[in-house]
């Protein structure tokens, strides 16, 4: 079994409202000294077999069919 972590956020560029509202909240909870936030999202997956090559390959074909709109997102994976 193959472990893995896709991370997905917001190019450089694209306007991301909620993590201007995460650090309007923050500010407001007394957090001092963050200068900006970008949300994103993380997938934790678990694939079957041990071939990582063929993995790291479905996992970015899964990335760039569903998991990140690669329009306005980058993607990380990571095979643990």
């Amino acid at each position: 079994m193959i472990k893995a972590r896709v991370t997905v956020t917001l190019k450089n560029g694209v306007l991301d409202p909620q993590g201007k509202a995460i650090g309007g909240a923050l500010s407001t909870l007394g957090f001092s000294g963050v200068d900006s936030v970008r949300q994103g999202k993380v997938f934790d997956l678990e694939l079957s077999g041990s071939d990582k090559a063929k993995a790291e390959s479905e996992l970015t074909a899964m990335c760039e069919k569903l998991l990140a709109n690669t329009v306005i997102e980058d993607y990380t994976v990571a095979i643990t």
